[in-house]
């Protein structure tokens, strides 16, 4: 591909609404570009990057045995309706009508579509087990589009589900899936780790996030400093500090004038943050909850979602809460009546608390859980966090930052229950299929690799996923000794079958090594009058600072042979 011909165009400036790495980068080098908040075009050079993701991920999804197919984006919302994941997905999900006011829906996901697909083709356990998979566009109306192809509203997801007779079958499916990602992402270059994580959405009782670690990523990853235990933040759980061995003692009221956070209240008792219980308020499903956790504690909103079973969750305005006659900023679990309590197993270990009185500028000294109040469910909600204790073996929690780039779920029967999609046994007994499902967002890792290549000049490409192997930067193309041996190399380059990107332009050096730097190709090579007099090219990869200069007769053959290592 010669670059004066090549569609989309370097940048010198960063632009202002880049918010990441990965984002700066892709529009600097001309490799996307924003139609919308969170909808992007991607150019030649990046889509060139994204196909070869893609290829990747279709001969190891292909090598386990999976099928390929297509799905349509356009659902029917009754198909949504039946599974409840419309309401699950709540304002995130895209929907419209047709001309005869038919709902439907832009999907971000097909789980309803292939159970249904299933439903109609397999009767039998001699149908299964089943690997099926697309390569399809997905929408989510993300509140915040954010980070470029980080969190966007429209991408392209590899997603894949499997069907099996039970669930030992489905654990084999899920542990193949889990080799098969391993597998892709160090092809692609990309380190990664698995995770426990939340299943969200989705559904089913067991998922892992593949992580790739990184410090601009938007997880955080709680892991163990001896065991193997790690853990996206949503889904940690962690051994809390038990608190003082100490005579429960008497409720005191105390005066605390002007009084409302805890900081404020641990500042002006003159006790540790651990030492108060927080109330917080929460509307669930428009319901109000009380939530009470230990002071030094905060309450991780994606346990606390699951443990109510909503789907919708939001802190309760002050409004609603000053009508259900509570006092913001001196509320307690003490007395209150009609609403649904939750808390945390952090505020058992522990004794003598401080809790809000349920009338202002006023708290309870030495309050204890159950002698003085009771909760209608108790539940780990806090957010897991470094310096605490593994669940597993006790060691101490350490966390770093990641971004996630597959999500495999283990969704049981959750989606054939509720759409009939049965087999009959070798008994001649009709059962529910075991479903699992599989995705990785192809965009976000195509980000995640730039994240994790780059330096202050530019993308770094692993070499699998590179748009080009070769960069050939001939320095001064006005030259015409310069310029017949660049024509001669490319022709050479491009018989050998290497993928070759050609500075063709009559640009100053600066321009050229500056854009060759930012693009990031593997390799790059040089000619320059200099190199042309002694018959030889500069071979620079883009990982390294030093160069070498190799003869110019047999360049072509030598990293023809190289790229087949």
């Amino acid at each position: 591909m010669r670059l004066s011909k090549l569609f989309g165009k370097t940048l010198r400036q960063t632009p202002a609404e880049a918010e990441n790495i990965s984002h700066q980068l892709l529009l600097k080098a001309g490799m996307i570009h924003q139609v919308a908040a969170g909808v992007y075009s991607y150019l030649p050079l990046g889509w060139r990057a994204l196909r070869k993701i893609e290829n990747i991920i279709r001969e190891e999804m292909d090598a386990i045995g999976g099928q390929e197919l297509m799905m349509p984006v356009l659902q029917p919302l009754e198909l949504w309706e039946k599974t409840e994941r419309d309401l699950a997905f709540g304002k995130s999900l895209f929907t419209l009508s047709d001309r005869r006011d038919r709902k439907l829906v832009l999907a971000p996901t097909h789980e309803e579509v292939i159970t249904e697909l299933i439903r109609r083709n397999v009767q039998s356990y001699r149908d299964l087990p089943l690997l099926l998979y697309q390569i399809q566009t997905k929408f989510r109306d993300e509140p915040r589009s954010r980070g470029g192809l980080m969190r966007v509203r429209e991408f392209t997801m590899k997603d894949l589900y499997s069907f099996d007779v039970d669930e030992e079958a489905l654990d084999i499916s899920y542990q193949k899936l889990i080799g098969a990602y391993k597998r892709i992402y160090e092809r692609c270059g990309l380190p990664s780790v698995v995770v426990e994580a939340d299943s969200g959405a989705i559904g089913g009782k067991e998922s892992h996030e593949f992580m790739v670690i990184a410090p601009s990523g938007e997880d955080e990853v709680i892991y163990c400093s001896s065991c193997d235990y790690s853990a996206n933040a949503e889904r940690a759980e962690s051994i809390k500090w038990p608190g003082d061995e100490e005579e429960q003692l008497p409720i005191e009221e105390v005066a605390t004038p002007g009084v409302k956070t805890i900081e404020e209240l641990a500042n002006f008792l003159g006790i540790p943050k651990s030492k108060t219980l927080k109330a917080v308020f929460y509307a669930a499903d428009g319901e109000l909850v009380f939530v009470a956790i230990r002071g030094d504690l905060e309450v991780n909103e994606v346990k606390l979602k699951n443990a109510l079973k909503c789907h919708d969750l939001r802190l309760a305005s002050d409004e609603e809460v000053k009508e259900a006659g509570l006092v913001a900023g001196s509320a307690s679990p003490l007395g209150i009546i009609g609403i649904k309590r939750l808390a945390d197993p952090s505020i058992t270990p522990g004794v003598n608390f401080v809790a809000g009185a349920n009338k202002p500028d006023t708290h309870l000294k030495n309050v204890n859980c159950p002698r003085d109040f009771a909760v209608d469910l108790m539940v780990d909600i806090a957010i897991a966090q470094a310096g605490e204790g593994c669940p597993r073996c006790g060691s101490k929690l350490l966390s770093t930052r990641g971004i996630e780039v597959g999500h495999v779920f283990k969704l049981g029967t959750f989606f054939s229950e509720r759409l009939d999609a049965t087999f009959i046994d070798r008994d001649g007994v009709e059962r529910p299929i075991f479903m699992g499902c599989y995705g990785i967002g192809i965009g976000r890792l195509l980000a995640a690799a730039i994240e994790q290549n780059h330096d202050e000049k530019g993308i770094i490409w692993p070499l699998p996923i590179a748009p080009y192997q070769v960069h050939l930067c001939p320095l001064s193309m006005d030259n015409p000794e310069v310029a017949s041996a660049a024509e001669r190399l490319y022709l050479d380059l491009e018989q050998e079958g290497l993928e070759v990107l050609f500075d063709d332009r009559i640009e100053s050096p600066g321009v050229k090594l500056n854009d060759a730097d930012l693009l990031g190709m593997p390799l790059r090579l040089i000619l320059s009058p200099r190199t042309i007099k002694s018959q030889s090219v500069e071979l620079k990869r883009r990982g390294e600072k030093e160069a070498e200069i190799i003869p110019l007769e047999g360049v072509a053959k030598r990293l023809k042979a190289f790229f087949a290592l």
